[in-house]
C-alpha cells in the first residue's frame, strides 16, 4: 500500500471528541501555530540576575523626554523602577518614627521584637531602621540598622522580624543580647503590603443583585486584598495606585533614588481622590482618571471607595479634581454592575468594565467633558488585568468566554473554551491577565487552574488572531508586557521561589535549561472509519530544526505512537521513535483500530541538545489494512 501523508489541521480542538476531531490536534504544551504549522515556542532568559521582592503582577514601560528607558514593576509589597537592569525601590513611605523604637531578643532565637507605639504595620511590610546600637551580643548595630520585612505583628505596638547580617545570613541572638538598641532609633515604614491571594468579596454590593448577606460589605481595602498595581504616565512622571489604596506620583526629574509620594498630599493638590481601584491617563486631553474613587462630601474626599465612581482631573493638571465651571474636572457614576473591575485606553476612548458590563468613555469637551456610554451588558471583565489592546482591536476575558471589541463586542469562537473555563479557579480569577505577543499575532490569556490546585497562575491559552487558531499549555507567569519599548516581551515568574523578570522569544531554552514538556498530540487516526485494523510498518518524519545561537546543536525529537481499539479505551503507548536531522524513516510494527501520534522534544539538557526549535511538516506513514474483528 502506498505511503499515507498526514497533514493535521492547525489549532488545538478540545470541544469535540478525540475521534470526531480526526486529523486535528487535541493536546499540546509550549507550542504555537504559525502559517498553518506547529512549532516549539521561543525560549526565555532572565532579564537580570537581581531578585525582585515578592510576586510581580504589574509591568509598565515608557521612555522619558531625555531618552531614558524605564520599566515599572509592581509587586505584592513594593514598587520598583528598572533602569539599566537595576531595580530601584520607589515604594512610597507611609510613616516615620523618630527616636521611638526599642528591641528585644531571646537567646538562641533569630526573631527580634521591635516596640513602636501604634506602628500601623501589617505582616509583609518593610521598615528601614537606623540609629540603633548593639544589643550586646550577636545582634550588633550593623545587624539592626537595615531594611527588614516584618514577619509578625503581635499587637498594635510591637512587630517582629528575622535578624540577618549585611550579606543576608540569619543571625541568632545569644545571652549577651539583653539591650534594647539604645536611644534615638528611627524607623521609616513603607506603605502597607497587600495579599498574594484574592479574598472573595461577599455581601451587599459585591456581586449580582440580592447576592450575599443584607447589609454586609465588600472587601475593597488595599491591605486585605490581592495586591494589584495600576500605573500610567502623566507626561514623564509615573502615577501608581495599589488597587483599593492611595494614589502616588513618582517625578522623573527627581531621579530613581527618590520615592513616589502621595498625590493628594502634594503641594497644590485640590480634592485629589485619596483612594482608587485604578488610574488611567487619557490621551489627547490629558486627564488623570481614577476608577473607583472615593467621592467628595462636604468639601473633602470621604476616604471610602465608591466602586462604581469615576473621577477625573482637570485637563493637563493631575492635581486639580474639584469640579468647577472654569475647569474640566468632574466625576460620573456607572449603574450597570456592582464594581468597576478594570479599564483600558483604546483608540479615542477609555474602556471601563464592571463585573457585568462594558462602558466607553470618550472625551467630548465642556461642559460634560466625557461621554460615558454603555456598550454591552453580560460581558464583564474577569479580572483587572484581563484585557489588552492589539493591532486589530481589544481582546478580553470574561467569566465564561473570550471576547473581542472593535466598536462592538463579539464573542470569540473558541475550540478550547469548555476546557479552559471548566478548569478555571474562579476564586482566584482576579489573578487572570491578558497580553499580546504581536511578533506572532498572538493574544495570551493566563489563568489559575483548578486541576493544578495551586490557586496561582499556572496555565495559558494562546489565540492567533490572524489565523483564528488556539493553543494551550502550562507556564507560570504573573504579568506579561509585549515588546515595544522593550525589545522582547517581558514577563515575571519564579525560579526556586525567587521572583525574576524574563525576556521571552529569546533562544529556545527555559533560561539556562532545556525547555521541558514540549509536545503536540493528534486526535485519533483510523482507516475505513475503523472497520479494519491498521498495521503501521514505517514512519517518515518531516521536521525542520533550527537554532538562534550560531552554535551547532544536535537536536532531536520523539514520535510516540499510541493506540486503542475503541473510543472508550485508554491510550497505550506502542512505540517511541527518535528523529534527528539525519533521520530518514523508522520501522514500526503497530496494529490497532485507532492510532495517535505525539511529537515531543527530546531534550536531555546537554549543550548539544539545547537551544533549538522544531517545526512539523507532513508526516507519512506506511499503513495498510490488517483484517477485521
Amino acid at each position: 500500500m502506498p505511503l499515507t501523508k498526514f497533514t493535521f489541521k492547525p489549532g488545538i480542538n478540545k470541544e469535540q471528541t478525540d475521534y470526531a476531531n480526526e486529523n486535528g490536534w487535541v493536546d499540546g504544551n509550549l507550542v504555537r501555530f504559525r502559517k498553518g504549522g506547529v512549532e516549539k515556542l521561543g525560549g526565555w532568559t532572565k532579564k537580570s540576575s537581581d531578585v525582585i521582592q515578592d510576586t510581580p503582577r504589574a509591568l509598565h514601560s515608557w521612555i522619558s523626554l531625555g531618552g531614558a528607558r524605564y520599566l515599572g514593576v509592581g509587586t505584592t509589597s513594593k514598587y520598583y523602577i528598572d533602569s539599566g537592569n537595576n531595580y530601584n525601590d520607589i515604594t512610597p513611605i507611609r510613616a516615620t518614627t523618630t527616636d521611638g523604637i526599642t528591641f528585644s531578643a531571646t537567646d538562641g532565637s533569630s526573631v527580634i521584637t521591635a516596640t513602636d507605639s501604634s506602628h500601623g504595620a501589617v505582616v509583609g511590610d518593610f521598615v528601614t531602621l537606623s540609629g540603633a546600637a548593639t544589643l550586646g551580643g550577636n545582634i550588633t548595630a550593623a545587624v539592626l540598622n537595615q531594611e527588614y520585612k516584618i514577619t509578625g505583628v503581635p499587637n498594635a505596638n510591637t512587630y517582629t522580624f528575622t535578624a540577618v547580617d549585611t550579606s543576608g545570613t540569619t543571625v541568632t541572638a545569644n545571652s549577651s543580647d539583653s539591650g534594647n538598641g539604645g536611644s534615638g532609633v528611627d524607623g521609616v515604614y513603607q506603605i502597607n503590603s497587600g495579599l498574594d491571594v484574592f479574598v472573595q468579596a461577599t455581601g451587599w454590593g459585591s456581586g449580582a443583585w440580592s447576592a450575599g448577606g443584607y447589609g454586609s460589605t465588600s472587601a475593597l481595602t488595599d491591605t486585605g486584598q490581592l495586591r494589584l498595581w495600576t500605573h500610567d504616565n502623566f507626561g514623564e512622571d509615573l502615577i501608581i495606585n495599589p488597587r483599593g489604596g492611595s494614589i502616588f506620583r513618582w517625578v522623573e526629574n527627581n531621579g530613581v533614588s527618590t520615592r513616589a509620594v502621595s498625590l493628594s498630599g502634594t503641594t497644590g493638590a485640590n480634592l485629589v481622590p485619596t483612594k482608587g481601584l485604578q488610574v488611567i491617563t487619557s490621551e489627547t486631553d490629558r486627564h488623570l482618571i481614577v476608577l473607583g474613587a472615593d467621592p467628595i462630601s462636604s468639601g473633602s474626599r470621604t476616604g471610602s471607595i465608591d466602586p462604581m465612581l469615576i473621577a477625573f482631573s482637570d485637563s493637563e493638571n493631575a492635581l486639580e479634581f474639584e469640579p468647577l465651571t472654569t475647569n474640566s474636572a468632574g466625576d460620573v457614576r456607572l449603574s450597570s454592575g456592582s464594581t468597576i473591575v478594570g479599564g483600558l485606553k483604546s483608540r479615542q476612548e477609555v474602556l471601563v468594565w464592571t463585573d457585568t458590563s462594558l462602558y466607553s468613555m470618550a472625551f467630548i469637551g465642556p461642559p460634560l467633558t466625557f461621554s460615558v456610554n454603555l456598550i454591552n451588558e453580560g460581558a464583564g471583565l474577569i479580572g483587572p488585568k484581563a484585557a489588552v489592546n492589539s493591532p486589530t482591536g481589544v481582546f478580553f476575558m470574561s467569566k465564561n468566554a473570550f471576547y473581542f471589541y472593535n466598536g462592538s463586542v463579539q464573542k470569540l469562537p473558541c475550540s478550547v473554551q469548555d476546557y479552559v473555563f471548566s478548569d478555571l479557579d474562579r476564586a482566584q480569577a482576579y489573578k487572570c491577565h491578558v497580553s499580546t505577543n504581536t511578533e506572532f499575532s498572538e493574544v495570551w490569556f493566563f489563568y489559575p487552574s483548578l486541576e493544578d490546585g495551586t490557586g496561582e497562575i499556572s496555565r495559558y491559552v494562546i489565540y492567533n488572531y490572524e489565523e483564528n487558531l488556539w493553543s494551550i499549555g502550562t507556564l507560570i507567569r504573573y504579568a506579561w508586557l509585549d515588546a515595544g519599548i522593550e525589545n522582547k516581551p517581558v514577563a515575571s515568574g519564579k525560579d526556586s521561589s525567587k521572583s525574576y523578570l524574563y525576556l521571552h522569544e529569546t533562544g529556545f531554552n527555559d533560561d539556562e535549561s532545556a525547555m521541558d514538556g514540549v509536545f503536540i498530540e493528534s486526535a485519533d487516526i483510523d482507516i475505513s472509519d475503523g472497520e479494519n485494523f491498521a498495521f503501521v510498518k514505517k514512519v517518515i518524519p518531516d521536521v525542520k530544526f533550527d537554532s538562534q545561537t550560531g552554535t551547532s546543536p544536535s537536536p532531536a525529537m520523539n514520535i510516540v505512537v499510541k493506540k486503542r481499539n475503541f473510543n472508550g479505551e485508554s491510550l497505550t503507548t506502542d512505540s517511541t521513535t527518535q528523529v534527528t536531522t539525519t533521520s530518514t524513516f523508522s520501522s514500526l510494527r503497530t496494529r490497532s483500530r485507532q492510532l495517535v501520534l505525539r511529537f515531543e522534544s527530546d531534550d536531555d539538557n546537554t549543550a548539544s541538545r539545547k537551544d533549538y526549535r522544531w517545526r512539523l511538516g507532513a508526516t507519512r506513514l506506511d499503513v495498510q489494512p490488517s483484517g477485521r474483528r
